[in-house]
């Protein structure tokens, strides 16, 4: 995946910033983002616009990418975050990128509301900006649920697609061992952030198995 040009500042989630400074700063990002991707466009017609793009955790679920945009006016603010991480997580599988770019501040601006995110909501707010090449937010954001639960298996799988994102293979071997060392145990627990991206938590237990 190709990163942004310029490292995006490490953001809490829970602090409170008002929608119109959190969407403009984000909407700067998503521009960024889809220049640099039409760009590549222009020069390589035959080339994927999104690279290992992630499957959506939610597949068929409501707001599909192909559908019309999810009305989101009533929801609660944590309804409306998982919403809008559905949306841009299945544009991004489908490579559909002035869609993530489109989305992806809202979903993030959607996050940086919550005042009291879970693990999964921080998960939620990592991947998407893991996909729009901010892994340096992907990372705070796993270092958080990490740093509350050593085992859990979102925060580690976080963990290594940004190491990855980073280049830093050594330190994404280090969360592979420590997600498949985990692995059995935590889903024993039948922890419901797991069996909702239980898709993606295979995948990364199958590729932290390969040599």
């Amino acid at each position: 995946m190709t990163a942004v040009s310029q490292p995006v500042p490490s953001v809490g989630i829970a602090s409170l910033l008002p929608w119109g400074v959190a969407v403009i700063a984000l909407l700067a990002l998503a521009a960024m983002y889809a220049g640099q991707q039409y760009g590549a466009r222009a020069t390589s017609p035959n080339t994927t616009a999104v690279t290992d793009a992630p499957a959506a955790p939610f597949a068929g679920g409501a707001g599909g990418a192909s559908g019309a945009a999810p009305n989101i006016a009533n929801m609660t603010p944590s309804e409306r975050a998982s919403r809008l991480y559905v949306r841009v997580m299945e544009y991004a599988e489908a490579g559909k990128v002035d869609s993530v770019a489109t989305f992806a501040p809202m979903v993030l601006a959607a996050h940086e509301m919550l005042e009291q995110p879970t693990m999964d909501e921080r998960y939620h707010f990592g991947r998407v900006a893991e996909v729009v090449g901010a892994a340096n937010v992907a990372k705070a954001q796993a270092d958080t649920i990490l740093s509350a639960q050593p085992r859990n298996l979102l925060g580690l799988l976080l963990a290594a697609r940004a190491a990855r994102a980073t280049n830093d293979v050594a330190a994404a071997k280090q969360f592979d061992q420590r997600l498949l060392t985990a692995l059995a145990a935590e889903l024993a627990t039948r922890n419901e952030d797991y069996e909702n991206h239980r898709a993606e938590i295979d995948r990364a237990a199958a590729e932290a198995r390969q040599p």
